[in-house]
């Protein structure tokens, strides 16, 4: 087989995938070919999940709250709605509702009995979110776990838990750091941090490190 030949670079290439990709693939192949699944709905799926759903969503939301006054009271009051009224987000499910951290509250977001988590806004949940420990030690030491978080609140914070179920998904708006004044709501976003939107994390301040990414 000549050292150019397309089918030998696909071998390599595909040599370099891990055992569990090396599964899905030949899972995907075999269910394509039984006429099972559509490859070009796989196609769509992906590109929803990597575009048009994740934190850096949420983190828009926020931003915009944080710009735009009467976004952030219609938020508060009914978040479905608010985002479902804004024409550059996608549509969310029913239920979703968004609490504010101030100087005296901060919200953390649990699911005590699985993992449910608001995917449309912040994409896929991480690991740790669905594990055991955080789903039960978050209700009973929440200053312990946001700790190891890296997160130590004020004596006097009031600590606000919120378990999320099938049928209520939670966002949490935190702070705006302090000198952000006049900044765009572009630049907001890029503070804005999934753990900060699940409450086990603050806002990025404007001088930290990595500020562009939304993680």
């Amino acid at each position: 087989m000549p050292a150019n030949d397309p089918h030998l670079h696909d071998h390599d290439h595909g040599s370099e995938l891990s055992e569990m990709q090396l599964r899905v693939r030949a899972l995907e192949s075999i269910l394509t070919e039984k006429g099972y699944v559509d490859p070009a709905a796989l196609d769509q799926i992906v590109e929803n999940v990597e575009t048009k759903i994740g934190p850096h969503i949420g983190a828009r939301v926020v931003a915009r709250a944080w710009v735009e006054p009467e976004f952030k009271r219609q938020l508060l009051a009914d978040a479905t709605a608010a985002v479902n009224a804004v024409a550059e987000f996608d549509p969310v499910g029913a239920h979703l509702i968004a609490v504010e951290n101030t100087p005296q509250t901060h919200n953390v977001v649990v699911c005590t009995l699985c993992s449910c988590y608001p995917w449309p806004v912040l994409g896929l949940p991480p690991v740790w979110y669905k594990s055991a420990p955080y789903r039960s030690r978050t209700v009973i030491d929440p200053r312990g776990v946001l700790s190891e978080f890296g997160l130590t609140l004020p004596s006097g914070t009031d600590i606000r838990i919120w378990d999320s179920t099938a049928e209520t998904r939670f966002l949490v708006v935190p702070m705006r750091p302090a000198g952000t004044e006049g900044w765009s709501e572009e630049q907001l976003a890029s503070l804005v941090t999934r753990d900060s939107m699940v409450g086990t994390g603050l806002a990025k301040s404007p001088g930290e490190p990595e500020a562009g990414t939304v993680g």
